[in-house]
């Protein structure tokens, strides 16, 4: 008995640390890849004995899954600005935008507790897409209509992209406490 209590243990602190690494992904950082790293090191250390444990299968599908999460937060991000005629120097700021727009936004939202840090951090991510897209633009002599366009379409994809990603997150989590605990 002790040992199926002490499982359980580690599987909720799993799935705790699993949904921390996942609300990584509103600061652009690879939370689904922490969900991954995190399953497989549940995986490797409790192996599937009595019907519980985390297998090897789960964790190659949720790796499979984070690689379609990146590859259409990638993919929105980009055709946003690509869509609307961005340079390669656009995008690349664009990205770079997002980044530090995030962080901004995480540290801007903290006094509202939990949701303000996350909401933030996703509208900082965006407008600082847009604001990197538009120095890009502007860098590469555009003229102001088009580093507006370029901006919006950057703003959209990266919110698209972020949401996609969170989704491709979500059904992580569900896969993973299903095999954890079921």
């Amino acid at each position: 008995m002790n040992a199926a209590w002490l499982y359980y243990l580690w599987a909720a602190l799993l799935l705790l640390a699993s949904c921390a690494a996942w609300l990584t992904t509103l600061v652009t950082l690879p939370g689904n890849w922490f969900i991954v790293g995190l399953a497989a090191l549940f995986a490797w250390l409790t192996p599937v004995d009595a019907g519980r444990g985390v297998t090897w299968t789960t964790v190659a599908v949720l790796a499979g899954i984070a690689i379609l999460g990146e590859v259409f937060e990638f993919g929105a991000s980009a055709a946003g600005a690509a869509k609307q005629g961005a340079s390669k120097r656009g995008v690349a700021l664009s990205m770079v935008g997002a980044i530090v727009g995030s962080m901004l936004g995480l540290m801007v939202g903290t006094p509202v507790p939990v949701v303000g840090s996350f909401v933030m951090a996703l509208v900082g991510g965006a407008a600082g897409a847009f604001a990197g897209a538009y120095v890009g633009e502007g860098w590469k002599g555009q003229p102001e209509e088009h580093r507006l366009a370029v901006g919006r379409g950057a703003f959209a994809g990266r919110i698209w992209g972020t949401i996609g990603k969170l989704a491709a997150g979500a059904i992580m989590l569900v896969i993973l406490a299903w095999d954890a605990f079921f």
